[in-house]
């Protein structure tokens, strides 16, 4: 507020009560904006415009958290327990004195691991192999040699050799041994005992932990000031100080950002520009703490281990009911959970509710009253919270992190075609072999894993330096700082599906 000199405030008297510059202060030190001493009506309350503005809380509804102390984590989840391949037919003979060739590729599940002679096909095992070309046929197996497997093919039917691109099925679905015959080697000669025996098969997954920091600054001389609108945060923290408002938000920040990396995370070596060998600034180049080498996320999990599909994308009741009933084929072929949370965007959200809507508009008007539990003089209830069909059951919740302009929902609007709009994951726990504990647990599909000993617990670590308050430096400014070191696992992707 600037004060007029003193040789010209009040030096002409005036004859009244006027709103004259010679009489009053000139609170803008302007020429001629004095008038602004008369003060508006201030409304101190800070407005809430955008509600809850955080987005975390996802991952501890549907997961744990657990201590660790290495540098990455490492678990095994089982393999299936029949023997199924998927392959071509190699050649056209066939009948019981010569044998058709099927070249097996990969497993059920699309993993080539199972080359090089790694399947459990052995000599005397009846089959089914199936495909287009061919149909449906058995036979049994009269000789192994690595990947390519004879079969002898009952009824002295011929198969057709197919591409190696097609996708032909082998299936073992028992063995047949004449009397008093022992088991044959691989090239099934009897004079060896040499069958070997199928070992359990199982798939080992790692992930690396990420460490996360920020901080929030401000100068001493600016804690001491104080503002005219009332501040208030989602932390609830509140008063007339607008650093405590700032300090609030960047931890909120931060927060969201520790649940935002479980999510979005890429491990590194699938860009051109962050591989394995790449360094985060600051580093000192040969020092290999310094790497930053990614995390796998919830969604990059799903994407390479898990099922994908177009999503829930009108309200055509008929072509959204047939999605669900392909959706159900895919986690029939699991064949582990049938009881499923689904996180979905808005709209993704409102087509279900249409689509289960028109299953049952039979009353009054299309109205279904009493099945909806509606009536007259009631207020219409349009939301479904979820639904049952087959032997599944489905649980329908909104996910702001989808929604929200400044997340994902401003991401999603400007590439629709690869936008995420939801995400199905499974109820109920899991039973996995921890390497680290050496014993099998009990644990939710879902749960993120967060670095801590008995020194240091890295799960959210945050420690105040500066000169304010208690002084830890001679810094003229009190500096927050926060830190947090996570990784996320995913168990049984297989189980999850990524609606995009």
């Amino acid at each position: 507020m600037a004060i007029t000199a003193g040789g010209s405030l009040n030096a002409v008297p005036a004859p009244g009560q006027q709103t004259l510059s010679s009489n009053y202060l000139d609170l803008a030190s302007g020429t001629t904006d004095w008038a602004q001493q008369y003060i508006p009506d201030l409304m101190e309350k800070e407005a809430e415009v955008f509600g809850p503005r955080t987005i975390s809380g996802f991952l501890s509804k549907v997961g744990a958290e657990e201590a660790m102390q290495a540098d990455q984590v490492v678990w095994s989840e089982q393999g299936r327990l029949h023997l199924s391949y998927q392959g071509h037919v190699h050649s056209t003979a066939g009948g019981l004195d010569s044998s058709a060739q099927f070249d097996i590729t990969k497993d059920i599940d699309g993993n080539t691991d199972v080359a090089s002679g790694n399947h459990g096909v052995r000599v005397n095992d009846t089959v089914i192999i199936a495909d287009s070309t061919n149909g449906i046929k058995k036979g049994i197996v009269v000789k192994v040699a690595t990947d390519r497997i004879d079969v002898a093919i009952y009824g002295a039917a011929a198969l057709t050799g197919t591409t190696a691109n097609q996708d032909s099925r082998l299936l073992v679905y028992g063995s047949e041994y004449g009397k008093g015959v022992s088991y044959f080697n691989a090239a099934g000669d009897a004079s060896a005992d040499s069958r070997g025996a199928n070992e359990p098969a199982f798939k080992t997954y790692n992930n690396k932990p990420i460490i996360l920091k920020d901080y929030y600054e401000v100068s001493g001389s600016d804690t001491s000031r104080v503002g005219w609108v009332e501040v208030t945060s989602e932390e609830g923290a509140s008063g007339y100080l607008w650093y405590v408002k700032a300090e609030a938000d960047t931890r909120a920040r931060f927060t969201d950002y520790l649940e935002m990396a479980m999510l979005e995370g890429e491990k590194g070596g699938k860009s051109t520009d962050i591989t394995e060998e790449a360094y985060v600034l600051g580093g000192s180049g040969a020092d290999a703490a310094t790497k930053a080498t990614g995390t796998e996320g919830l969604f990059a999990a799903v994407e390479s281990r898990g099922n994908m599909t177009s999503g829930i994308s009108g309200v055509n009741a008929a072509t959204d009911l047939a999605e669900f009933d392909a959706i159900l084929a895919e986690f029939d072929k699991q064949g582990a959970i049938e009881e499923y949370m689904m996180f979905m965007n808005r709209a993704s959200s409102l087509a279900i509710d249409d689509m289960l809507a028109s299953m049952n508009s039979y009353g009054a008007g299309g109205t279904s009253y009493g099945v909806f539990d509606n009536d007259e003089d009631m207020a219409l209830n349009l939301g479904f919270s979820g639904f049952r069909r087959g032997s599944y059951d489905f649980y329908k919740s909104d996910f702001r992190y989808l929604n929200d302009l400044a997340t994902r929902g401003g991401i999603n609007a400007v590439n629709a075609a690869d936008a995420i709009r939801g995400i199905m994951i499974p109820a109920g726990t899991s039973s996995v072999y921890d390497q680290n504990l050496g014993k099998n647990l009990k644990r939710p599909f879902l749960h993120t894993r967060y670095r801590a000993s008995a020194t240091d617990n890295r799960k959210f670590k945050t420690w105040t330096t500066g000169s304010v308050g208690a002084a830890t430096s001679a810094l003229d400014a009190m500096q927050v700082h926060m830190l947090s070191e996570r990784c996320l696992v995913t168990q049984g992707a297989n189980n999850f599906m990524l609606m995009n």
